[in-house]
């Protein structure tokens, strides 16, 4: 029985791109220093790594699906926050951004950091992008490397009998 697990350490030649929403941009800002810390800290230069800023959750996933059809990154990275207001608009943006970025990463078989946040309000959002609750930049960032290595392993594994 052979087991795979992946590493976030990332190989020099990675390039990853890091898709970044405008709105609520004093939270986002954050999720994007933690997730450029993580890839700093993995071994990603600065110089490997594109940041993509687009208006707001929703165009992630078109700018995930133009960055994948390029063959050009080994993982992405989308930050974004949605806050709960008093419509339904909320549902709408986090169901549809998650389900974008899922389709993507599935029809490009490339991994996508989640790092988009839905929360009930400001406070909580800040907490989760470098506060209390840690930085789910970074995690995001983490998650993509390290799914990317897994990917890498299987692809390169020699079909078993």
């Amino acid at each position: 029985m052979a087991e795979i697990e992946g590493s976030p350490r990332a190989p020099r030649e990675v390039r990853v791109a890091v898709l970044v929403s405008r709105y609520n941009e004093v939270v986002t800002t954050r999720l994007l220093e933690g997730a450029r810390q993580c890839l700093r800290e993995q071994g990603v230069p600065d110089a490997r790594v594109d940041v993509i800023w687009v208006p707001g959750a929703f165009e992630l996933a078109v700018a995930a699906e133009t960055a994948a059809a390029t063959g050009r990154y080994a993982a992405l990275v989308a930050l974004g926050c949605v806050i709960r207001g008093e419509t339904p608009h909320f549902e709408y943006v986090a169901g549809e951004a998650t389900r974008g970025l899922g389709n993507v990463a599935l029809a490009h078989r490339l991994p996508i950091g989640f790092g988009v946040l839905t929360t009930e309000n400001l406070e909580q959002a800040l907490a989760r992008a470098g506060g209390a609750a840690g930085n789910k930049g970074y995690e995001a960032a983490e998650a993509a490397l390290t799914t990317a290595d897994v990917l890498a392993q299987l692809t390169r594994a020699a079909p078993r009998d």
